[in-house]
This record gives structure tokens, sequence and C-alpha cells, in this order.
């Protein structure tokens, strides 16, 4: 996962424009508070990114944990939320030192991808350990096995011509094509699962995990799970 936090570290040039950029995380955002199911809630955003929109997070919980490996982008989220005392930027390791069972909600959205299994078996035991009795863990916009690369091109070009940014998409896919991300992704490559296989990774991971009709994000061939802690691991 490595190379990976240091492309996002970087400049880079994932988002076509700034209207993309921002009614990503705007959406991100709307559908991580469609799980929030209290106004106390204390939801970590595990591999946050950039999360421009965690303020409408915040107003629907009572704390907010942006978590983020990359300190470039940590650093940006400490100085951009610093005046909101309800929002919490910390690192992946300060995550793994929070108190056993303090968190209603983990959300860890279009992650899987980037890390190994071995590093997502990791993450799932961190947050698995934090979550509360009745907690809930969130994994969205994993990658299935059978759905490439122009499914997700599809998937931004609809979204692009939904909210007029259609030209803006097509430069800027064209742009990714020439891009270390692109060389990356060909190099390094994605980890995909399909549902059967997710939902036994949870399970062996001490958590009960069902796939949810929408997955968060405009992609809807990818997949979001909802997981629960299993019966006597509480």
């Amino acid at each position: 996962m490595d190379e990976w936090i240091d492309y996002y570290d970087s400049t880079h040039t994932i988002y076509v424009s700034k209207l993309h950029r921002d009614l990503h995380f705007k959406l991100i955002a709307r559908d991580i508070i469609s799980y929030i199911d209290r106004p106390d809630a204390v939801v970590l955003d595990y591999a946050c990114g950039e999360a421009l929109s965690s303020t409408m997070v915040a107003d629907a919980a009572g704390t907010l944990i942006l978590a983020e490996a990359a300190p470039g982008v940590r650093g940006r989220l400490i100085a951009r939320f610093a005046p909101d005392t309800r929002i919490k930027v910390r690192s992946l390791q300060e995550v793994r030192n929070m108190p056993e069972k303090s968190v209603d909600l983990a959300v860890m959205n279009s992650v899987s991808q980037y890390m190994t299994r071995d590093e997502l078996d990791q993450a799932l035991a961190v947050i698995r350990r934090l979550l509360k009795p009745s907690g809930r863990l969130v994994l969205g916009d994993v990658l299935r096995p059978q759905v490439g690369m122009f499914r997700d091109v599809i998937a931004l070009l609809r979204f692009a011509g939904m909210h007029g940014f259609f030209r803006d998409a097509l430069v800027g896919l064209a742009s990714t094509a020439l891009s270390d991300y692109r060389n990356l992704r060909k190099n390094l490559g994605l980890q995909r699962y399909g549902e059967a296989e997710m939902i036994a990774k949870l399970e062996r991971g001490g958590l009960i995990g069902t796939r949810v009709r929408t997955n968060i994000g405009h992609n809807p061939w990818r997949m979001t799970f909802v997981a629960v802690h299993a019966p006597n691991t509480r």
C-alpha cells in the first residue's frame, strides 16, 4: 500500500476538475451520513483521503475521527478542520492505539483495492476491536473481479453527464491514461473480491457482513458491505 500512499500524498490528477472533486466528496459524505443512526455517534473514517465534506458528516454525528496514512494529506486535514472541535485527525498508528469499543460507526470507503489481502485483514482486526458491541463497519466501493476499468470509465462519464462536467471528464480520462495512476494500477494491480469472498473474509475476522443494495459513491458496479460483530465475539 505504500506506493499508493505516496501517490495520494502527491499532486495527483485523479479528479478531472474541481467540480468533480467537490461533488465526489459531497456524495461520499451524504452516503456515510445515511449510516449514522444517532446524533452523538462516534464515527471513524479509516483512510479517509482529503475528506473535503467532513463537516457534513460531523453535523450528523457527535465526533468524527479522520484517519489517514499519508502525512501530507493528514497535514491538510488538520489545517482544514482545526476550528471544528468535533473533527479529530489521526494517523493509522494512532487509531491502533485508540480505546477498545469506542466507535459506533467505522467507514472504509474505496480503500480495500489498494491494500494487500493481509493489510486488509490487519485493518479489519483494528476496526473490530474499536467497534462498540452495537457498532457497524461500512466497507464501501469494493472492486469486483469481473468488473474492469471500462465500467469505471462509464460510471465516471455518467456522473459527469448528470452534473455538467462531461467535457472535463473526457479530457481527464485522456490525461489519466498517461498518468502515474494508470502506471501504478497496471504495475501494482488492484485487489478485487467477489461478494461471497468478502463476506467470508469478514467472517474470518470476527464480523458478520452483508452486501447492501447501493454502493457508496457514484459507481454502481462496485460493492458496499455492512458488518457487525459476530455473535459471542463482542
